[in-house]
């Protein structure tokens, strides 16, 4: 979605901006069209119609700002249109065809209306949350957003500069109205605001303000407690030192300490470069040794672990209770979902079974097994911590008797 959304706005940026010059071309470009619709489609097909949002809410903004969107039509839109519906109604129509209108129904009623007045899995939070968090998850280029921000206002009726703020700000309230949020929900916006860093930066207008320049202080206090705090973290589950993940926390620590030091605003991109390999190193420590080593956290990898080494041929497993899409992934999408009585019942039919078995559910497994005369073996025990739905997780896996 952000590939698409990118396309469709660097398309639109270009025809808008030819429109503000003035260019009067009597035959535009077919690309720009044609990336733009493609695009679209594109966006629709991976995500149903949520890039459309983007598209209205820029069109409509700068449509008021200017009393005109005449430049629409240098984007081809009738020929557009029909583009787009030779490349999205195949699938439409192949979907309707298996399923009927029931998946229509699901995913733009049940899924994504429903998560603008309530929170959905867990994940509804109060408006100004992706503010927040846009100074952890822009990071490194969040510190420079606020020394670019002063500037950017000043130059927000140019085109250009105009047609980013349409682009962010009225997407990004939406976002923050709606109930349900999770972090990566703005990252189609994320373009927009490196953009206008990027103007700021070349053009050489950071604020020079101490108490925004002080934010340059948030280029070392990230890494030191981001680091810091998953090697405590993981210390404290393992019971290890992790040794390994020092280092990189090191270096992350001294990248970001210069960008911080080093800082002026004639020389930003000195501060910035040595952010980014703060990024590097801090990357390296969490996401390629600490998280790695939080075993806990991906019970779904070591319950496909248990079931690789098996020696039986053609092994077929049943879920109860934990049934992450995670675990359909590594186990295989034959994995029957259901609860602890269908597990006992699914062992029943033959060798070669797995009941994978949430401890919340044995005791509809072990009632049903009872009932059935179901005689299985016990196996491996899979201690673990459900992050996406926030609570510890012990599955069992059972195998029908015989098994090996």
């Amino acid at each position: 979605l952000l590939l698409t959304t990118t396309a469709v706005m660097g398309a639109m940026a270009r025809a808008y901006l030819s429109w503000q010059r003035g260019d009067d071309n009597p035959h535009p470009s077919w690309t720009l069209a044609f990336v733009f619709w493609t695009a679209i489609a594109g966006g629709i097909l991976l995500k149903g119609p949520l890039i459309l949002m983007f598209v209205v809410t820029t069109v409509g903004t700068l449509a008021v700002l200017d009393r005109s969107s005449a430049w629409l039509w240098r984007l081809r839109p009738v020929w557009g249109l029909m583009w787009t519906l030779v490349l999205v109604l195949p699938w439409f129509i192949a979907i309707f065809l298996k399923a009927g209108d029931t998946f229509f129904a699901n995913s733009l009623g049940a899924d994504m209306l429903s998560k603008v007045a309530s929170p959905q899995e867990s994940h509804g939070a109060p408006p100004g949350l992706y503010f927040v968090l846009f100074w952890v998850t822009f990071w490194p280029g969040a510190a420079m957003a606020g020394m670019a921000t002063p500037a950017i206002w000043r130059a927000r009726r140019e085109p250009g500069a105009q047609f980013l703020l349409a682009w962010l700000l009225p997407a990004w309230i939406i976002f923050e109205l709606v109930i349900t949020k999770l972090p990566h929900y703005v990252l189609p916006l994320y373009p927009a605001i490196a953009i206008l860093i990027v103007g700021a930066l070349e053009r050489k207008v950071l604020s020079r303000s101490a108490w925004i320049v002080r934010g340059s202080a948030w280029w070392f206090v990230l890494p030191l407690i981001i680091t810091v705090a998953s090697i405590i973290g993981a210390i404290a589950l393992l019971r290890q030192p992790e040794f390994l993940a020092w280092p990189f926390a090191a270096g992350a620590l001294i990248f970001g300490l210069f960008a911080w030091w080093m800082y002026d605003d004639t020389h930003a991109e000195r501060s910035l470069l040595n952010a980014i390999g703060a990024s590097w190193f801090m990357a390296a420590c969490i996401y390629g040794v600490v998280v790695p080593s939080l075993a806990p956290l991906f019970p779904s990898v070591q319950i496909a672990r248990a079931l690789r080494s098996v020696e039986c041929v053609g092994p077929a497993a049943a879920a109860a209770g934990f049934q992450e899409p995670s675990l359909v992934f590594m186990v295989g999408t034959s994995t029957v979902l259901t609860n602890g009585s269908g597990a006992a019942d699914f062992l029943l039919q033959g060798s070669c079974r797995f009941a994978l078995v949430e401890w919340r559910e044995e005791r509809a497994f072990a009632q049903r097994a009872e009932a059935i005369g179901l005689r299985y073996n016990a196996g491996t025990r899979i201690d673990g911590y459900n992050f996406s739905q926030g609570r510890a997780i012990s599955v069992a896996i059972f195998r029908s008797e015989g098994t090996e």
